[in-house]
């Protein structure tokens, strides 16, 4: 007599947490906060962003704003957290187009930005084969002459779910030579346990394990938990600049535990005790937001800049 009870119950909690997922999936979309069009009454950099679109790796469609350097320079992709879109990074992009003359890409991640051809995010699963197809689409860039647009040195900034998908797809490719990540989580369940806490205002284990259970689900095969120390690991060579702070949550202590993955320590520099991040940089007064967007300029020019 209890068998159909427990059958029903199974499936309530099985439907709840897909249902959860799939609600998780979906990053509320905001009309951007900025357009290059805007942009341009501030800097004339602006009227020279141009809109693009490229090819993922499982077939799907990416966009995202390019904005032209010198010939034969290194290029920046700029990756957003979950929640955002490639406007919360445009001014950041364009003062470090201006001060070291790098081509620059801000992609929209899965599921965010106005319109989004893919309408669900995989909390960084996807998003790092995403990010590699970024890598390959500025080395298909080409100058009116044909010359390659872009050396052979790359840079990646990221915020959370932009962090860890550029790590990721960094610890495959040795053409990324410098990564500044942002608040960044060690595993996907991890984002989806800051995600669940952002939306729901609850910080709750069962309702935790819900959406971790939920995730697996919804994705089936498709989502992989991979531990972001274990990319780290084999990263020799680069150059790493690792930001968080207190509004960064528990996010400040994985970004800090991922610092000790590194092989070289002497290539990685942590700032973990930021008044601003990132992640909380909506809430930073406009000296706050001078001040991280020249750390990170400062970094990626003296980690990319070609030697004489």
């Amino acid at each position: 007599m209890l068998l159909p009870i427990f059958l029903l119950l199974g499936l309530a909690i099985i439907g709840a947490s897909v249902w959860l997922a799939y609600w998780l999936a979906k990053p509320p979309v905001h009309q951007y906060l900025v357009t290059p069009e805007q942009f341009a009454h501030l800097s004339d950099r602006g009227v020279k962003v141009t809109d693009e679109t490229w090819t993922n790796k499982d077939g799907s469609k990416a966009r995202g704003w390019l904005l032209r350097g010198a010939t034969n320079a290194p290029a920046v992709i700029l990756l957003h957290r979950y929640g955002a879109d490639r406007s919360w990074l445009l001014n950041l992009g364009v003062k470090l187009n201006e001060g070291t003359n790098f081509t620059v890409l801000w992609p929209d991640l899965r599921g965010h930005g106005e319109n989004a051809p893919l309408k669900s995010s995989s909390f960084g699963t996807l998003e790092s084969d995403d990010v590699s197809a970024a890598i390959d689409y500025l080395g298909s860039l080409k100058t009116p002459q044909g010359q390659p647009l872009v050396s052979d040195q790359i840079g990646i900034y990221g915020v959370e779910l932009g962090g860890y998908a550029a790590l990721i797809a960094a610890s495959g490719d040795t053409g990324v030579r410098a990564l500044a990540l942002d608040s960044l989580p060690s595993t996907p369940d991890q984002l989806v346990k800051t995600v669940v806490k952002e939306r729901t205002g609850i910080d709750n284990g069962l309702l935790h394990m819900l959406a971790r259970g939920g995730v697996r689900l919804y994705f089936l095969r498709r989502y992989q938990n991979a531990d972001a120390c274990r990319s780290a690991s084999v990263m020799n060579g680069r150059k790493l600049l690792l930001m968080a702070g207190g509004g960064s949550g528990s996010l400040r202590d994985s970004t800090i535990a991922v610092a000790r993955c590194f092989p070289q320590p002497s290539d990685v520099e942590v700032n973990s005790d930021l008044m601003i991040t990132g992640f909380d940089l909506s809430a930073a007064t406009s000296e706050q937001s001078e001040a991280y967007d020249r750390r990170v300029i400062e970094f990626f020019d003296k980690s990319l800049r070609a030697k004489p």
